[in-house]
């Protein structure tokens, strides 16, 4: 959403996916929603935003969600601008007060005002911006804090404190919430945050997403400004397969269908994101319950020949075996996806690209067909596919695509597709999507069954337990290999 929008460009751009046909279901609001944004009022600027209660919920009753993005430097003209001063450090950025959030004074006023007229009126979530950097764009290290920590305590925590107390203000409220920081630190794995930054290189987005699982964080490579169609379908595909598939283009109001050479390619991606949210889903409980990242390094993979495992392989001939070579170097261009997708990204200009598939039997996501084990294969996809492929005994729920997340208690039928010749067992997670009940064991876990009898392929699903949530339909098998 671009800089400086108002409440009916936020009603246009919802109308318009709709109309196309592009799923959508939050819209981010950037700073300028604020009567002052550089540093901030939090304030609704009232020229463009009058009646901002009605505005957010016409939006939910269309199945969108509206988050507000903002920096956290106080405006002298903030109305918290006096009653936060007397907690706040002795430097200012952009001649913003920055607030000692280590103070419970301090919070309460700063998250108060992010509560007052914003999360009360359905505000679904937050993106902090601008809470990194060193000396040359935050506060210096000579500045001070009225707690007495120091300006280099405060710039490693700012990203995970603003994180912490905007996160409470949801759970308390029992109410989930999502959102994204410019900066993290330790303990930072159990918000719903995701970490981005304004490095634009597609490249490198996928590096980062690649060594994001090593910290068990959450990184995502947004779709950004794109010189052709061609880098805009690119970075749709790989944004597809990573934590939140986002379009931030609100210097260029670049759309999903702006290049419409691709539009349809790009359609058909955000669809299978859709179609694919029974398996993220699943794949994100893993990472809570069980702190398996969703996004991982391929040296996290078992099978995946690396170095170290080279070396007690005395008969090891690079000649003989390319693979060996490939996985001995710096993997950074593909990535585990939940338990059991493996996925390369290509890039502007490519055409082709190497895959190094880990020891065991891989498919095609695709077509089911068989790719490899434990090789590197050269793939050409063309332009509208990315590569992906699926591990032997590989489970993948998909439900019908669908323009907006399912509301609550809607029921979802399945498509349970499943790869390879291995029996299967997989854990499906299901739960009502908008309070943290789950915490207090108010959820399902179906467990889905593949086996091969008498020449034959058979699944089955396990009931909901009595009491727990249920919101699957109909349930339907595909098995992908012949």
């Amino acid at each position: 959403m671009q800089r400086l929008t108002d409440a009916k460009g936020v009603e246009d751009e919802a109308r318009a996916f709709e109309e196309k046909g592009y799923p959508l279901d939050f819209i981010g609001l950037e700073p300028g929603w604020q009567s002052k944004s550089y540093p901030c009022t939090f304030e609704w600027d009232k020229t463009r935003f009058s009646a901002p209660a009605k505005l957010v919920q016409d939006m939910l009753k269309r199945g969108v969600r509206l988050n507000l993005w903002t920096n956290p430097y106080i405006s002298p003209e903030s109305p918290i601008y006096k009653s936060i001063l007397p907690y706040t450090g002795s430097h200012t950025v952009w001649n913003g007060l920055v607030a000692d959030l280590t103070m419970p004074e301090a919070r309460k006023i700063f998250f108060g005002e992010l509560e007052k007229g914003k999360v009360d009126i359905g505000i679904s979530g937050y993106k902090m911006d601008e809470v990194d950097g060193g000396d040359g764009f935050l506060w210096p290290d000579v500045a001070t804090f009225p707690s007495g920590h120091t300006a280099e305590q405060m710039r490693q925590t700012y990203g995970l404190m603003m994180q912490r107390y905007t996160f409470e203000l949801y759970h308390q409220r029992n109410q989930r919430t999502f959102g994204l920081v410019r900066a993290s630190n330790g303990g930072g794995a159990s918000f719903p945050y995701v970490i981005y930054n304004d490095y634009y290189n597609h490249q490198d987005f996928i590096t980062a997403l690649v060594n994001s699982g090593f910290a068990g964080v959450l990184w995502t490579p947004e779709v950004r400004a794109s010189k052709t169609a061609e880098e805009w379908l690119r970075r749709f595909q790989s944004n597809v397969f990573s934590p939140m598939a986002m379009i931030n283009a609100w210097a260029s109001g670049t759309k999903p269908w702006t290049f419409p050479e691709v539009a349809e390619q790009v359609k058909t991606m955000a669809a299978l994101r859709m179609q694919m949210m029974p398996y993220w889903y699943s794949e994100f409980a893993k990472y809570h319950f069980k702190g398996i990242p969703p996004f991982r390094s391929m040296y996290l993979e078992e099978g995946f020949y690396t170095a170290d495992a080279r070396k007690d392989n005395k008969k090891a001939n690079l000649e003989e075996n390319p693979y060996e070579e490939a996985a001995s170097k710096e993997v950074k261009d593909q990535y585990m996806a939940g338990e059991y997708l493996l996925v390369a990204p290509m890039f502007t200009g490519q055409t082709s690209r190497k895959v190094i598939l880990p020891k065991g039997r891989w498919y095609d996501f695709y077509t089911g067909k068989y790719a490899g084990n434990g090789e590197v294969i050269t793939v050409t996809p063309g332009l509208d596919k990315i590569p992906v492929y699926v591990k032997d005994g590989g489970v993948v729920p998909m439900m019908p695509a669908m323009l907006h997340a399912p509301k609550v208690g809607q029921k979802v039928d399945l498509e349970i597709r499943y790869y390879g010749e291995k029996p299967a067992k997989y854990e499906l997670y299901d739960d009502d999507g908008e309070t943290f009940n789950y915490e207090k064991g108010d959820y399902s876990l179906r467990i889905i069954t593949v086996v091969h009898e008498n020449g034959k392929v058979k699944g089955s699903m396990s009931k909901a337990a009595k009491g727990k949530p249920d919101n699957i339909g109909k349930v339907s098998f595909k098995m992908m290999t012949e």
